[in-house]
């Protein structure tokens, strides 16, 4: 019987890699959890290979050819499926926010990339990287910008955001670059696109100081938890994990503004950033 064809780096990859690991697999008759066993990983790390929700590694790609018996087919087609304009750290999360079903974060520091415009992303990318040329910043406002299309579906995914109050009150970019970035926050919220709190001063001491989280779920693939920090970031999928994250992030939400009460502060902000009365 032949084997199954390279695959087209335009045509998806990652999804038809997906599909081509879950063929092999159910064709020896392995369930997720016994090849994950037989590559030292979890059963639901599998089911998000083939879900497309991660990125084959080449370790991987190898070790399933030799399980699976794919005459070298993974190895030669992850390569294409790792196509990526985001920085190493943080390519499988973009990648598998796009596959999302609904995303829970909560950013302390500035305003979360899905939220963010142009100038505002500019003014972000050039903070982390004051040397880098102007080539380069383009590009990876480019690819953040390119991220922000999945909120032109009017209701996929659910996004809910928590923000600190610090990400509001932090000028970034200058007073008319956060005028518009708020302003673009509450539009968002304002057509119910995405559901926004704000986490206030006045809230004191909460249970994510140490820094931001993001919760991705699936409709075929086990949910994700993303811990991000400087210049780095990881993913986790194991599920007492993911379970205790999910809990900090409804303890944030009950200490957060409501959204209407969010919705006020952002609004009253941007207009002290456009008329420069921002204390």
């Amino acid at each position: 019987m032949a084997g199954p064809k390279d695959l087209d780096p335009s045509s998806s990859p990652r999804a038809l890699l997906g599909a081509e690991l879950r063929h092999a697999r159910e064709r020896t008759g392995l369930s997720q959890e016994q090849l994950g066993q037989r590559l030292f990983v979890s059963g639901s790390f599998i089911g998000q290979l083939e879900a497309g929700t991660r990125r084959m590694q080449p370790e991987y790609a190898r070790m399933l050819d030799e399980v699976l018996e794919t005459d070298g087919f993974f190895r030669r087609n992850c390569g294409a499926a790792a196509k990526s304009k985001f920085e190493e750290h943080f390519e499988m999360v973009a990648e598998a926010e796009a596959h999302a079903t609904a995303i829970r974060q909560y950013t302390p520091l500035l305003i979360p990339g899905l939220l963010q415009t142009p100038a505002y992303a500019r003014a972000v990318n050039r903070a982390y990287d004051p040397t880098a040329p102007d080539e380069t910043i383009e590009e990876w406002v480019e690819g953040r910008m390119d991220r922000i299309r999945l909120l032109d579906h009017p209701t996929k995914p659910l996004l809910w955001t928590v923000l600190d109050e610090a990400a509001l009150r932090r000028e970034t970019g200058g007073r008319a670059v956060m005028a518009e970035a708020l302003h673009r926050v509450a539009d968002l919220s304002r057509r119910s696109r995405v559901i926004v709190q704000v986490l206030p001063f006045g809230a004191g001491a909460h249970t994510a100081m140490q820094g931001a989280l993001k919760l991705m779920e699936f409709a075929d693939a086990p949910p994700l938890v993303y811990f991000e920090g400087v210049r780095n970031g990881r993913l986790e999928d194991d599920p007492p994990t993911v379970a205790q994250l999910r809990f900090v992030f409804d303890l944030l939400v009950a200490s957060a503004l409501s959204q209407e009460k969010s919705l006020a502060l952002i609004e009253a902000l941007a207009q002290d950033y456009a008329h420069e009365e921002h204390p």
